[in-house]
């Protein structure tokens, strides 16, 4: 499904003057209208694409005045891999998308410390302006070669599972369960799980197939995976901090962005930033709500860990901050400061 927008001509001028002087606007601004291809790799109707992309898409039109259209393409409708993202946008196989830099484990380092265990807030929001201020000092470099229009994490990270719910530190021992980023994986296995890396578009037929017990993903993304028949229950944490969160940016190729006129150009920059992450953060809260109730309307089991059983996992999940810190020391980066600097960026930005 693509999402199109159209433009509306302006009424007809009767005087041959001002016909032939609208001729010549129009050529002008034929000239500097610019179509842009933006993919992603879920469901149109997914939180993300429903809350942010498409608001993001309409608000550039408005604001540029129809000279810039964004046409979204779901579920990697114009080619190549949900994995490979950031290489289309960069290589200008695409114009834009919606990238996991977690989906190529090593690539970006840096942006794993804001997806380590009990690092964020069950706010996608709160999260997002958080990952944003963060991206500022760390990321910027790394994404250099293309243009990032924002950079956001998803809500509350929950355990979904065939069977009963997660009540126990124990009840994870053995179970095949998906996640989505190293860090995920990292902390699974703590847990005594056994963790299977995969990106979201290949999680229902792994559960399908028995490939996987169940999985780590929002609520949000749970209908249109379908968790309610595939899965049966469904498991946070105690606490206001997510087990885990995926980082996420909303880029464009750079080449096209450097090739637009100078106020086409600000018209992205004014959508850019602080602002479009907290947006889209804001949107899988949104979500969040729907799918969740979405869950329990369904009759499947919602839990929640008790304190002390939560209070478990966060002493596993120190274990993986510390070993990271290690890993990164070792690849040359001070993973105390990056984590350091995480949390500080988590803490400032909550009442913003």
């Amino acid at each position: 499904m693509t999402h199109f927008r159209t433009f509306t001509p302006k009424s007809i001028i009767t005087s041959l003057t001002a016909a032939a002087a609208l001729a010549i606007s129009a050529s002008t601004a034929a000239a500097e209208e610019v179509t842009l291809r933006f993919q992603h790799f879920v469901s149109p109707l997914s939180a993300n694409p429903t809350y942010f992309m498409a608001p993001w898409a309409d608000k550039i039109e408005k604001d540029s005045g129809g000279r810039i259209k964004v046409e979204l393409y779901p579920a990697m409708q114009l080619g190549g891999k949900a994995t490979s993202q950031y290489d289309l946008i960069r290589d200008g196989a695409i114009d834009g998308g919606w990238v996991i830099p977690g989906y190529q484990p090593g690539r970006f380092p840096e942006a794993e410390a804001m997806e380590l265990p009990f690092m964020v807030t069950k706010s996608g929001e709160e999260a997002s302006k958080a990952a944003w201020v963060y991206t500022q000092k760390y990321l910027m470099d790394d994404f250099a070669d293309v243009k990032v229009i924002a950079a956001h994490m998803h809500g509350r990270g929950i355990v979904h599972k065939k069977g009963g719910p997660i009540a126990t530190v124990e009840d994870f021992d053995g179970l095949k369960l998906r996640g989505p980023s190293r860090t995920s994986t990292l902390l699974l296995d703590k847990l005594g799980a056994s963790p299977v890396g995969m990106p979201v578009p290949a999680f229902p037929e792994a559960l399908a197939k028995g490939v996987v017990d169940g999985g780590v993903i929002t609520w949000e993304m749970s209908p249109s995976l379908k968790l309610n028949e595939l899965t049966d229950s469904h498991t946070d944490v105690a606490g206001d901090k997510s087990l885990y969160n995926l980082y996420f940016i909303w880029a464009m190729n750079k080449d096209v962005y450097e090739g637009l006129p100078d106020d086409l150009k600000a018209v992205i920059d004014a959508n850019s930033g602080f602002y479009a992450s907290a947006l889209a953060g804001r949107a899988h809260d949104t979500g969040d709500v729907v799918g969740r109730e979405k869950m329990a309307a369904d009759g499947n089991v919602i839990a929640e860990l008790s304190e002390d059983e939560t209070a478990k996992i966060r002493v596993l999940g120190d274990e993986v901050i510390a070993e990271w810190v290690e890993d990164m020391n070792g690849k040359g980066l001070n993973g105390a400061a990056m984590v350091e600097d995480a949390r500080a960026a988590v803490a400032v930005t909550r009442a913003q």
